[in-house]
C-alpha cells in the first residue's frame, strides 16, 4: 500500500549490517507514513560455478543437491527481509507502508536493481558496503555501479551509522544543484526535524594558477591574477541570488524559515574536502550533491566533486541527485 503522499523509496538489501543501516536510515527519515518503502533483495538460485554445468547432462550428477541449496537461499532471503522490515517498524514506519520484494538474480545484482528502479521510485537507498565475502557488494562494485549508471534516479548511499535530520546541501549555480534542491524539498517536506544548510565553497585564487609555472606571459601574471580575483568575487555575488532561489524553493515546499540556513566559505583548496569538513564540523550526517554530466557520452559518470565527496564521506550518507 503506497503512502498517502505518493512517495516510493527502493531500499536494496543484501543481508549486511550496512544494508540494515540503510533500512534504518530510510525508516527514520520517512516515519510515520511519509512513503511506501520497498525492501528489495536479489538472490541467486544456483551457485555461479554451476550455471554452465546445468546445461551439460554429463554434469547433472554433480548438482543433485541444488534444489536444497536453492530452498535455503530463498529461506535466507526471507530472513533478511524480516530483519530489514523490523528495522523499519522499529523506526515507526507503518506495516501498511512496507513492501517486501525478493527476486531471483537475472542479469546481475546491479542490473536487476536498476531494472526495478525503473518502476516509479523517488529514490534508491543502498548501503555503502555490503557483505565482506561478496566483493560485488563493496563500494567500487555494486554500490559504485548503481551510483554511476542509475542516472535517472537519486541514489542515497548510507555509510556508518548515520541518521537523517541535518542535511548539508552542496550548492552552485548549475541546473544539477537546483535539481538537488528540488529533491530535498520533495523528500524532506513533512519531516519536522530536518535542518538544511545550503553550502557553497569558493576555492583559493592560487588553485587556479598552481602548476602553470612559466605559462604566464612576462609582465602579465599580476594582471591575470587580478582578473581571476574579480571573477571569483563576481561568482560569489551571483551565489547570493542562487541561495535566495534555493531557499525559496525549500520554503515554498513547506519547510519553515528556521529549518534552512546558508553558509559560504572562501579560500578553500578543494571543494570536496570543504564540503566534508563542514559536515564534520557541524555534526551533519547527510550530504546532498548534484550529479554533473559533461556530455551525452559522459552521462553515466559523476562530476568530479560529487565523486570525491562520496569517497571521502565514508561514515556519512551521501545523496547523489541526477
Amino acid at each position: 500500500m503506497a503512502s498517502p503522499n505518493g512517495k516510493r523509496v527502493l531500499v536494496a538489501i543484501d543481508g549486511s549490517d550496512q544494508a540494515l543501516q540503510a533500512a534504518r536510515y530510510a525508516g527514520t527519515f520517512f516515519s510515520p507514513g511519509r512513503a511506501e518503502i520497498v525492501l528489495f533483495h536479489v538472490y541467486t538460485r544456483i551457485p555461479e560455478s554451476f550455471w554452465d554445468m546445468e546445461k551439460e547432462p554429463a554434469f547433472h550428477y554433480k548438482i543433485v543437491n541444488i534444489q536444497a541449496w536453492e530452498d535455503r537461499q530463498e529461506e535466507v532471503a526471507r530472513e533478511l527481509m524480516v530483519r530489514a522490515k523490523q528495522e523499519l517498524l522499529a523506526a515507526g514506519v507503518g506495516e501498511e507502508c512496507i513492501r517486501l520484494l525478493s527476486v531471483p538474480r537475472k542479469a546481475g545484482v546491479a542490473r536487476d536493481i536498476i531494472e526495478e528502479a525503473q518502476s516509479g521510485y523517488d529514490a534508491l537507498v543502498i548501503g555503502r558496503s555490503g557483505l565482506s565475502q561478496l566483493k560485488d557488494f563493496m563500494l567500487g562494485s555494486i554500490a559504485d555501479k548503481l551510483v554511476e549508471k542509475l542516472t535517472h534516479l537519486p541514489t542515497w548511499v548510507v555509510g556508518g551509522r548515520s541518521l537523517p535530520g541535518r542535511l548539508l546541501l552542496s550548492l552552485d549555480a548549475s541546473e544539477g544543484a537546483m535539481r538537488a534542491v528540488d529533491h530535498v524539498a520533495q523528500m524532506a517536506v513533512g519531516y519536522p526535524y530536518v535542518q538544511v544548510t545550503l553550502f557553497h565553497a569558493i576555492r583559493r585564487l592560487d588553485v587556479f594558477f598552481h602548476g602553470l609555472g612559466d605559462a604566464y606571459a612576462v609582465g602579465y601574471e599580476n594582471e591575470w591574477k587580478e582578473i581571476a580575483r574579480k571573477e571569483l568575487e563576481e561568482a560569489a555575488r551571483e551565489m547570493e541570488s542562487t541561495f535566495d532561489q534555493a531557499r525559496r524553493r525549500l520554503l515554498d515546499a513547506g519547510l519553515k524559515d528556521d529549518q534552512v540556513r546558508i553558509r559560504m566559505v572562501r579560500e578553500v583548496s578543494s571543494r570536496a574536502h570543504a564540503i566534508v569538513e563542514e559536515a564534520d564540523r557541524e555534526g551533519m550526517d547527510t550530504i546532498v550533491v548534484g550529479r554533473r554530466g559533461l556530455s551525452r557520452v559522459q552521462e553515466f559518470f559523476m562530476g568530479r566533486v560529487s565523486n570525491k565527496v562520496i569517497q571521502l564521506a565514508k561514515d556519512k550518507t551521501v545523496w547523489v541527485v541526477n
